[in-house]
């Protein structure tokens, strides 16, 4: 027979002011099969968890409900208090009196007769609760991490501080992502190659560290704890452990005139080539599409000038199988394509540019070598003007979101732009200026007052070519709407932030959630910011939403600390909420008749085909089996399942059906 124990809590104000938690202790008392009823003011105290220790103990209770608030932030008080006095803590179960109840009435007998409505619902289900244990799931301690810019570059180092080995995967040739191409950063305008390049290197000799550049991942397959990822190492066309790096190669080439990547396609490079001076590692890949001799059979100077001999024209792509425990997803961000303005002209003139481009050509590595110049007729431009939001919190265009960084670079460009060119005019066209940290609105009034930018609230609405100019054309909303027309020599759009092109392929192959922008979700915006809905897959940086510099890196050692805290232990134990096959029978005997419905719609791939054999191996019948590491508990397969062979526990058709009649 049942011996359940009920305890009410008042939660202070928050149930007691509408709910009578006496009279719903009461009423509970009089339930079938229970046997302990009691109410108290705060039932999550120590004192509260001593009554319920305390009735389990003298009682001799087979379950407990606590009636109280969400299940989300005390159950796990109250189910550890159950496990303390011996009662298996799934045993206890919670009926929520403050969500429900509480907070959505008013102070109404009808309230009260709810509240006891939803213990009785708990009590009916308790009854038929069994004793579940939690799964104990073995660790390969190794992390990966994907993406090699300042995010990849804090969170593999951090925890590979802390012991453990990783993989650190980069698509380019180099890491460093887009931090390497800044000229400087906001707010403290320190040269951003200066405080990156000491961490590029770092990870380079890290022993725990196994570094893959010019790879992708591949496949991702497993769940927390065992993962199987297959690596991509594309062929660079030499190798690696021969080459010096020495750079004739590079400085022999014939082909010279690709544009460069890494120079926002302002400066050019060769077909073999290193990306930037500071590159990690700086050895030398070559552009298949582009090199002579992959395109004509012909050339191979780079390698008769070679030293080492280290030119491999027949390498292949290489696939690398890597056990990880946990991967951290920081593939980083790009900016708005060029075709996406044709009101600003760009694409049609050479001197409307980008962000980016900008930074190139303020930086001492770029292509101009630091020196403001007009890419159209390597002029000083005399006028500038910065366009904020271009794309950005534009519903029409289909990017409603802030990019958030760029009325803080627009600031930073404009000042640089007068560091360098002292006499020249810059002008700044925003809609609202949002500089939201540290030091973040000091730096902008300095690019105000001290700099003399001159900033202008309103829309561009055109801009066109005339004598040689590029008319800006906008109003200015601080003067009654006036409209404003700028004769400039060079036009700079702060683009909008959004995912690598492959996001959503990334997110599909490695089984994750995005949001209609492409940006990848946190399983919770503010409870697990850096955590993804499939176990063991951390996220950081810009490709889970526009960051800054400092946040990326905060949010990159926040997902590594996460990394950490799950390899601190040789086995992961977690809930047993997970769906289970009908078993009780021999498994021949098994009510799976083996559509596999199930396997199609499980969003975590946890089902599993078994074949059932007979003792001279052959089989019998194919039948679903759940694996439990990977098994989230979401209910899919329960819903779907035609003959009505899977469960998931502690959610029972049992159990859901006698809350069902209780009502």
């Amino acid at each position: 027979m049942p011996r359940i124990g009920v305890f009410i809590c008042h939660c202070g104000e928050n149930i007691g002011a509408t709910v009578d938690a006496a009279a719903v202790a009461k009423a509970a008392g009089e339930l079938p099969g229970v046997v302990h009823a009691v109410d108290y003011k705060y039932m999550c105290s120590d004192p509260g968890q001593n009554l319920i220790k305390e009735a389990i103990r003298e009682k001799k209770l087979t379950g407990v409900v606590v009636g109280a608030c969400s299940p989300r932030m005390h159950e796990p008080t109250f189910r550890r208090a159950c496990a303390e006095a011996g009662l298996n803590a799934f045993l206890c179960e919670m009926a929520n009196l403050r969500e429900h109840c509480s907070w959505v009435h008013e102070k109404l007998p009808e309230t009260t007769e709810k509240a006891i409505d939803l213990v009785r619902v708990m009590v009916e289900k308790v009854k038929r609760n069994r004793p579940l244990f939690p799964i104990n799931v073995p660790i390969t301690k190794t992390a990966l991490v994907l993406g090699g810019g300042i995010a990849g570059i804090q969170a593999a180092l951090d925890i590979a501080n802390a012991g453990h080995p990783v993989v650190l995967v980069e698509r380019e040739a180099s890491i460093g992502g887009h931090m390497a191409q800044l000229s400087e950063t906001f707010p403290t305008l320190d040269c951003s190659q200066c405080i990156l390049t000491p961490r590029m290197v770092e990870v380079a000799q890290h022993p725990n560290i196994r570094l893959y550049t010019y790879s992708e991942l591949e496949s991702l397959e497993g769940f927390i704890g065992n993962f199987k990822a297959v690596i991509r190492k594309k062929a660079r066309g030499i190798d690696e452990a021969t080459c010096t790096g020495c750079g004739a190669c590079i400085q022999k080439c014939p082909t010279k005139k690709i544009p460069s990547e890494f120079n926002a396609h302002l400066g050019h490079r060769t077909a073999i080539y290193v990306p930037f001076p500071q590159a990690v590692p700086n050895k030398p890949v070559i552009d298949r599409a582009h090199c002579t001799y992959y395109r004509t059979g012909k050339c191979k100077l780079c390698e008769r000038v070679c030293p080492t001999k280290a030119l491999r024209y027949d390498q292949e792509d290489l696939l690398v199988e890597v056990a990880v425990g946990a991967v951290v997803v920081a593939t980083g961000y790009e900016v708005k394509g060029t075709d996406f303005f044709p009101e600003y002209g760009y694409g049609r003139y050479k001197d409307v540019i980008t962000g980016l481009q900008f930074e190139r050509l303020a930086s001492a590595s770029g292509p101009t070598l630091g020196a403001i110049r007009r890419p159209s007729d390597g002029q000083v431009p005399e006028t500038v003007v910065f366009i904020a939001c271009a794309g950005s919190r534009d519903p029409a265009k289909g990017l409603h979101y802030c990019s958030k960084i760029c009325c803080m670079y627009t600031a930073k460009h404009a000042m640089l732009y007068k560091h360098k060119v002292h006499h020249g005019r810059p002008y700044v066209f925003y809609m609202d200026i949002r500089a939201g940290g540290k030091m973040y609105e000091e730096f902008v009034r300095r690019a105000i007052e001290e700099d003399q930018v001159s900033y202008i609230r309103g829309r561009v609405s055109r801009i066109y070519e005339k004598n040689g100019k590029l008319i800006v054309k906008g109003v200015d909303t601080l003067l009654n709407s006036r409209p404003v027309e700028i004769a400039a020599d060079l036009v700079v759009l702060a683009t909008a932030m959004v995912p690598q092109p492959d996001a959503e392929a990334l997110a599909q192959k490695m089984k994750i959630s995005y949001d209609g922008d492409r940006f990848l979700n946190e399983a919770h915006p503010k409870l697990r910011p850096v955590e993804m809905n499939t176990a063991g897959i951390f996220v950081a940086g810009a490709c889970q939403a526009p960051k800054d510099i400092p946040e990326t890196v905060a949010q990159a050692s926040g997902a590594a600390s996460k990394v950490i805290g799950l390899f601190s232990k040789d086995e992961l134990s977690r809930e047993p909420v997970v769906a289970v096959v009908n078993r009780t029978a021999p498994p021949l005997f098994s009510t799976c008749v083996g559509c596999f419905l199930c396997e199609t719609a499980c969003p975590y791939q946890a089902i599993e085909r078994e074949e059932i054999k007979d003792r001279n191996g052959n089989v019998l019948k194919t039948v679903a089996r759940v694996n439990q590491g990977v098994c989230q508990g979401c209910g899919t397969c329960v819903a779907l399942c035609r003959s009505k062979s899977i469960d998931l526990q502690g959610f029972t058709n049992e159990q859901v059906f006698a809350e069902l009649v209780a009502l």
